[in-house]
């Protein structure tokens, strides 16, 4: 059973995807859009992913505020995964990001990408991070 993850953003949707057993995540693309309402393309690249990959249970990356409330992004995501579920009709789990855009950042410098390179591939990275958090949480069975 494949497993998408998605980490979220205004303009940007970094995605990444499981192995067919759900043990580890690979990076795979990052969706832009021009503005953050236009969410059409986003949604219809999403499910041609979920097509291909004949994925079967969505995660979420779920902003909350570091005293675990939560904001006006998370709410927006919120929102993301009510559109999700509509349109493709699988489950969508969401999962605590606090920090992952940050500890992406870290790794990316720590192997030497340059900052401009950085900024292309972090919200795919962040998904990464997102989806692989959750595969080790259901690998322990938590």
């Amino acid at each position: 059973m494949r497993i998408i993850g998605l980490d979220y953003g205004t303009k940007t949707v970094g995605v990444a995807i499981s192995d067919a057993l759900g043990i580890t995540a690979q990076g795979l693309e990052t969706i832009t859009r021009k503005e953050a309402n236009k969410l059409r393309k986003t949604l219809a690249r999403i499910e041609a992913i979920i097509e291909e990959y004949e994925v079967e249970q969505i995660v979420l990356g779920f902003p909350k505020n570091m005293d675990n409330s939560v904001g006006e992004r998370a709410q927006d995501c919120q929102n993301f995964a009510e559109m999700l579920e509509r349109r493709t009709g699988l489950p969508v789990v969401l999962w605590d990001e606090r920090l992952t855009t940050v500890s992406a950042d870290k790794v990316l410098m720590e192997s030497g990408v340059r900052r401009e390179n950085r900024k292309a591939v972090i919200d795919k990275i962040a998904a990464v991070f997102i989806l692989q958090g959750y595969l080790d949480y259901k690998a322990n069975g938590n």
